[in-house]
């Protein structure tokens, strides 16, 4: 039998493994989320997306308008206007099972383009600009 002087010596202790034990947890669980949304992977915007995307053979999407495309854009890229109004329906057909890398003109768009299409399940990388994608290896018209 226990009396109340070896209890009361015994609280810190427990304290001290429950703290433990909730800190590891707290841990796990973090490292977990990190790999699971792929942040720890995932390369920069810009040229290191790109030259990511170019080592993989990544599909290429261009946002940008038709003017903006007609005046220059990466050989073999597809014209996705993000600011047109089937921009959603375009992206929903694309195959799931292909990595894309999108681009526009500084970065914004391309941006946005990222966070839409991944929302509908794509996977996606972000190589900024034009002039990243050229940086990162890709052929440009």
């Amino acid at each position: 039998m226990t009396t109340p002087d070896q209890t009361r010596a015994a609280r810190p202790t427990r304290l001290a493994l429950v703290a433990l034990f909730a800190l590891a947890a707290l841990g796990t669980a973090s490292c977990a989320s990190e790999a699971e949304s792929g942040a720890a992977d995932s390369p920069s915007a810009g040229v290191e997306s790109a030259s990511a995307a170019k080592s993989q053979a990544a599909t290429v999407i261009d946002v940008r308008t038709p003017d903006e495309f007609d005046s220059g854009h990466v050989e073999g890229a597809e014209l996705i206007d993000i600011k047109d109004a089937g921009f959603s329906d375009r992206i929903a057909s694309l195959d799931a099972a292909t990595t894309y890398v999108v681009y526009c003109r500084s970065g914004n768009r391309s941006a946005a383009a990222r966070a839409q299409m991944e929302a509908a399940g794509l996977t996606v990388l972000d190589g900024g600009s034009l002039q990243d994608m050229a940086k990162g290896g890709w052929a440009t018209t």
